[in-house]
Order: C-alpha cells, then structure tokens, then sequence
C-alpha cells in the first residue's frame, strides 16, 4: 500500500487565478492548493492532480482532485483546516479518503460544464466575471437548442478545438447538451466522456453564430462534417465557463 489517497471536490472563482496549472511567474489554483497541503503535512511535498486543467478565467463548481500524503490528519479536520487557510476564491466542498487506485483525470467517466451568456442590452455589473456579455441582439434561444442537438453522440469534433491536434483523437461523445433560457441569461450545459481544448468555448460561439440568425441550426451539422476550425464560431470569452461536476 502507497501513501492515503485523499479526494477533494473544490469550487473556486477563475477570474484571479491563471488556470489550475501550476505556472512559474502566474497564480494558479493547484499553486495554491499545494502550498496549503504542504503547511498542513509539515512541509512534505504534495502534488494535486484534478479532473481537467481549466484555462485563465475559467471557473469550477465541482472541481475534483485528488493527492497522495503521509498525512494522519482526519478528513473533517482537514476540511475545516482547508477552508480556514485557503484564500476566499477557493472553497472546499468535501474531503474524503478514496482507494489507492482512484485517480481524479483518469478516473472520470463524464464531465459537465456550463457556459452563461448575458444578452441583455446593458452589461450586469454582479455577472461581468461570471457570463459573457453579448449585447449586440436577443438570441434566439430555441434555434441554439436545435443546433446543438446535432452534436449529440459520439463525433470528430476537431473543428471545436483549439491549435488542432492536442490529443492523440479529438473523437469525443457528447452525452447531453441543452441550451436553457431565464429572461436575459442562456446557458449551455454541455456533458461528455472528455473534452478537447477550448471545445466548450468554441461550441457556444458557434451556437451564438446560429442564435443571431447569421447560420441555421442544420449548419452545425455541416461544420463538424468539414471538421476544419476555421468554418466553425469564435471562441467564446472564458469567463462565461464552468465546470458543474465530474462522474465517476
């Protein structure tokens, strides 16, 4: 048997943090998960592995990580010990002890993110961190819905990737995909067995492409035929992102 296998579900607020990746010269949410631990475990060394790296800006509802340590303290100590040392835009939401095996990456079988978008005319000065903005005209809320049901089921989805190939396949199957509206906010939830760089991001500014009348819904479909970057929407800014959860 190895060190204890602890698992942790975070949620933290992406706007101040350069992504979950520990950086040199940046602030990182791993950077500063690890730090705590290392205070924690009088000064071992702790590497914090998470379900996916979330880019500069990108927020976590259920971000889920998992670390190795020599240390004894309980689970509900070192919950309350977290969240006391931990900087506000971190929060933890459990802690548990899980087998020698789990691994928070490789473990996952789905994962769910969410994307808000804010079409009011006037900007919302509580949501400028949380939603994308797009003021230039209602979109049609309906239509995105109907174009994102093409994407359902397993697909090359290459044309939604960023700097095409960052993986050995960009095959991904989407599981559920919905575009919602409540007054002057949308959002598109988007579950799959993995994602490729960017994808959701790209996936909405496509979306907004057919919600503003410039495409229709059965276009979308075309643009994953083509599987060519260039014929899909922008990607969509990165605070509008987060991840909702992971399923194991």
């Amino acid at each position: 048997m190895g060190m204890p296998n602890t698992k942790l579900i975070i949620s933290y607020d992406g706007t101040d943090f350069f992504g979950w990746q520990r950086q040199k010269e940046h602030r990182s949410v791993q950077q500063t998960l690890e730090e705590i631990l290392e205070r924690l475990s009088g000064g071992e060394r702790v590497v914090c592995y998470a379900s996916g790296r979330t880019d500069t800006g990108v927020h976590a509802v259920g971000q889920v990580v998992h670390f190795h340590s020599k240390m004894t303290m309980p689970t509900d100590k070192l919950f309350l010990a977290l969240n006391g040392l931990l900087p506000k835009d971190i929060v933890v939401k459990s802690v548990e002890r899980v087998p020698d095996e789990f691994h928070a990456s490789f473990s996952a079988k789905r994962k769910l993110y969410r994307y808000v978008i804010n079409d009011a005319r006037a900007p919302d000065v509580f949501l400028r961190r949380y939603a994308w903005h797009y003021p230039y005209s209602r979109l049609n809320d309906v239509a995105m819905n109907q174009a994102a049901q093409y994407l359902l089921g397993e697909h090359d989805f290459r044309c939604f990737e960023t700097n095409w190939p960052n993986r050995k396949t960009s095959v991904r199957t989407i599981t559920y995909i919905n575009v919602c509206r409540a007054d002057q906010l949308l959002w598109v939830d988007v579950e799959a067995n993995g994602f490729l760089y960017n994808m959701v991001r790209a996936i909405t500014g496509t979306l907004v492409q057919v919600g503003r009348g410039y495409w229709t819904p059965e276009y979308v479909k075309e643009i994953v035929e083509l599987g060519k970057r260039a014929e899909a929407g922008p990607t969509a800014p990165p605070e509008g992102l987060f991840l909702m959860r992971v399923t194991y």
